[in-house]
């Protein structure tokens, strides 16, 4: 029977993280995962000459050191690094009304509010300014050295005591809502729908359910570290992660399923595979969701029931409908990367299919297409509920995909016209290929309505990371989770001695 120090089960980012941290801190770990392919949300993938990402596609500070992005931080951390392309503006957000864009730069974003709604323009100026201040007092807290148990505290104290007095007068900001900051400074109905539309695009809920130190990190890093590109895609980001972890020593096995957690009087002994091979561990480290480790990878027994049915009904964020296209560029110059399009703003943005994603990053890396073409990769919200692969399935995804045809051609009016490749997935594929319950991409958990879970479970030894154990639904959140972890598994002396080397 093979033995390690800890199983890492998924090689999502966060399950990487956690892996390659735990491989750099000298533990002897392995990630088993059922896909043939790593990265989990963020892999990418390749048909016909196009290489596309499969979900994440915005990111800050990749190539910074100074960045906050927990996901450089590690990068760091085990000695890799990415290749990548900065640019500004961000992205472009069509709304019914015209097209804005988006910059990193602040005084740029504020400029262009300006020539909308000047009374709008100074409160979100005032609104900035206090997330900014919420941004400063986290940049004195590397996020790379946090964990998650009682050692926190003396750490805090000992090692970043003045830097904890900088928070006293922004707590009230820690766990308040988006929307209960806005309500403070902004009364602008324009700049309140943009900022529901970035609560939205960071967190899948609106700024009433999203906490501020999210909007705080980012309206911080966009605006002081580069808004970069990875050369290569998401597949660059996952690339470095498997680098670090092989460095380390670390494995990772692909095509390998996990059918069980073995647990023994409480106590977590390993896992079972689907091969029936048996893998002992003391310590076993879930990627899968709440709903998939509770409810597929744990028989009931082996959890307290209330706290198991507590889990499984945690609600869960929409799935999505995804575009994957590979289209013609001729006469396409000067197009741009991010779009946002809202179709109708009566209707709220959160509406499946009112508002859309798109992303093309062929304009910054043109190696992701065949010469003379770019990647397209246009997503929307999509229940569930409903969907089997029947008869009327390939008919219902052409229906249901059309209000992402119909943002594109707001960016590219014959886009139809012009598709050489052409890919739709559903909520089924999400679940299919990316293992995930009900394809969802995380908890919808309210801020002031409930916590996230966090690492920890009544199981000894068993621990979870991922987007189900911290709020938002980004690669910083599940980064995070990932250092949280693999630093809770850790004495605090060698988390420092590991940082001091790099």
């Amino acid at each position: 029977m093979l033995k390690v120090d800890a199983i890492v089960i998924g090689s999502g980012i966060g399950g990487l993280v956690t892996a390659a941290m735990l491989a750099r801190y000298g533990k002897r770990v392995l990630i088993c995962e059922s896909h043939t392919l790593p990265g989990g949300a963020a892999h990418s993938f390749s048909r016909q000459g196009f290489h596309f990402d499969s979900g994440p596609s915005f990111y800050c500070g990749l190539a910074d050191p100074t960045s906050l992005n927990p996901l450089t931080q590690v990068l760091t951390l085990l000695g890799e690094s990415l290749e990548t392309i900065p640019y500004d503006p961000l992205g472009h957000y069509h709304f019914p009304e015209g097209t804005f864009p988006i910059y990193g730069n602040s005084e740029k974003y504020r400029e262009t509010i300006a020539q909308i709604t000047p009374r709008g323009a100074e409160e979100f100026a005032r609104l900035e300014r206090l997330f900014l201040e919420l941004y400063a007092a986290m940049r004195e807290i590397p996020t790379i050295v946090l964990r998650s148990d009682w050692q926190l505290i003396p750490l805090l104290i000992g090692r970043y005591g003045r830097s904890l007095l900088k928070f006293l007068p922004l707590l009230g900001m820690l766990q308040s809502s988006v929307g209960n900051v806005m309500d403070r400074t902004v009364r602008d109905p324009w700049v309140r729908r943009l900022i529901d539309l970035e609560c939205f695009l960071l967190s899948g809920l609106k700024a009433r359910e999203t906490i501020a130190p999210e909007v705080a990190l980012m309206f911080g890093e966009r605006s002081r570290v580069p808004i970069d590109y990875p050369i290569g895609g998401s597949g660059a980001i996952i690339a470095a992660l498997v680098r670090g972890l092989q460095r380390w020593g670390g494995e990772l096995r692909l095509g390998c399923h996990v059918d069980r957690i073995l647990v023994e009087a409480g106590r977590v002994k390993g896992v079972k595979l689907r091969s029936g091979e048996v893998i002992a561990a003391p310590i076993v480290i879930s990627n899968a969701t709440i709903w998939d480790t509770y409810g597929k990878l744990l028989p009931p027994e082996d959890l307290p029931p209330a706290y198991r049915q507590q889990s499984l009904a945690t609600p869960a964020v929409d799935s999505f409908m995804h575009l994957h296209l590979g289209i013609r560029a001729d006469g396409l110059e000067g197009l741009t990367g991010h779009h946002v399009v809202l179709h109708d703003g009566d209707r709220d943005l959160t509406e499946p299919g009112n508002t859309c994603m798109i992303s093309i990053p062929s304009v910054w890396d043109a190696d992701l297409a065949p010469p003379g073409h770019h990647v397209v990769h246009a997503y929307t919200l999509e229940p569930f509920a409903g969907w089997e692969r029947d008869e009327t399935y390939a008919n219902r995804k052409q229906v249901r995909s059309q209000p992402l045809f119909r943002a594109l051609e707001r960016v590219i009016p014959d886009i139809r016209e012009r598709i050489a490749l052409e890919l739709i997935g559903t909520p089924l594929t999400h679940a299919r290929f990316l293992r995930r319950y009900q394809g969802t991409y995380g908890p919808a958990i309210a801020a002031g309505k409930g916590t996230f879970p966090g690492i920890h479970t009544p199981i000894s030894g068993l621990y979870r990371v991922g987007d189900s154990t911290m709020p938002g639904i980004g690669v910083p959140a599940v980064a995070a989770s990932g250092i949280l972890c693999a630093n809770t598994l850790v004495e605090p002396e060698r988390v420092f001695q590991c940082k001091i080397k790099n």
